[in-house]
């Protein structure tokens, strides 16, 4: 089997690791430099799980503008980046790239759209992508050919596809902005529909293919989308006639009609957005030059970690 591209999240770890490791790692002037080792460290040790032939560092907005102006709550309730961690985010690029990664910035859009991209871009020329991240919205981007990459702190690292995504969630990999939509998703500001959980939002999906089927199966139909009835169609196959379509609860009938112009803005703002992007050649990563950085950043003991395995040299 042909080795993965690696694509990661570089915004979840760079705010997963400033929040988990102290603020005593610091450089050679006291500023902390804990957001920067425990990215660099866990990429390291996703590297030695799965030998990719490449990196992709993927970063970008903390809020795509187009997400806001959809829906204004979308992250508002996040606090502001913290100024230690802005510093080492500013940091974060030349690290990563002086380490033989790619980097890429998706500028206006999310890094998660450019994640997806990439992992689509990889597929599509027949490789196979692992995404490195914490981050359920990309559970979307999951396929045949494309898995997230879970490197636990004890234990052997774990590969999420599309089985593993049926059996947490209930709902099809290409569901999932559907599912978001319904269940919400409070880390984005999502609130979904009032009273469906996860576990209705999977059976909703699972009788009706998509959000859109849903509110067809309960009556609701706006300009540009025709009843159930009518088409007959739902995502994955042939609804069966509108005679037989399994009837909703009343309060969930109610929760889908009374909301449905905002879970479609929810599943869009859920939905990654289109990016074009170069599949990277192989390259691998370049322990000498990222050790060199590490020192320029008064960071010895990543610079003293990446030349002993430069000197052990492949696995």
């Amino acid at each position: 089997m042909s080795a993965p591209l690696l694509i990661a999240d570089t915004p979840w770890l760079l705010y997963r690791a400033f929040f988990a490791l102290p603020k005593s790692i610091a450089d050679g002037e006291g500023r902390p430099v804990n957001a920067l080792l425990g990215t660099v460290n866990a990429l390291l040790a996703a590297v030695a799980a799965c030998s990719p032939r490449a990196v992709v560092a993927c970063f970008g907005a903390e809020q795509a503008a187009y997400r806001v102006a959809l829906y204004p709550a979308y992250h508002a309730h996040r606090d502001p980046m913290p100024a230690e961690l802005a510093r080492q985010w500013a940091l974060a690029p030349a690290l990563l790239a002086s380490l033989g990664w790619t980097v890429c910035d998706a500028g206006e859009l999310e890094a998660d759209d450019a994640i997806g991209a990439f992992a689509a871009a990889e597929a599509a020329a027949g490789g196979r992508a692992l995404l490195l991240t914490g981050d359920r919205d990309l559970f979307q981007a999951v396929g045949e050919r494309t898995a997230i990459l879970e490197v636990p702190r004890d234990g052997a690292p774990v590969e999420v596809g599309p089985a593993q995504v049926r059996a947490r969630y209930g709902v099809e990999p290409e569901q999932v902005p559907d599912f978001i939509a319904l269940r919400g998703d409070p880390s984005d500001g999502l609130p979904g529909a009032p009273g469906i959980g996860a576990k209705t939002a999977a059976e909703l999906l699972g009788r009706h293919g998509s959000l859109e089927g849903a509110l067809r199966a309960v009556g609701w139909s706006p300009e540009g989308l025709a009843p159930l009835a009518e088409t007959g169609m739902r995502a994955g196959g042939v609804c069966p006639p509108a005679s037989v379509v399994t009837p909703e609860r009343p309060r969930v009938a109610a929760a889908l009609r009374e909301h449905a112009e905002a879970l479609l803005t929810f599943k869009r703002i859920a939905t990654l957005a289109p990016i074009d992007v170069r599949r990277p050649a192989d390259r691998p990563t370049d322990f000498a030059a990222g050790a060199a950085r590490s020192r320029e950043l008064g960071m010895n003991r990543l610079a003293q970690r990446l030349e002993g395995m430069l000197r052990a040299g492949p696995p």
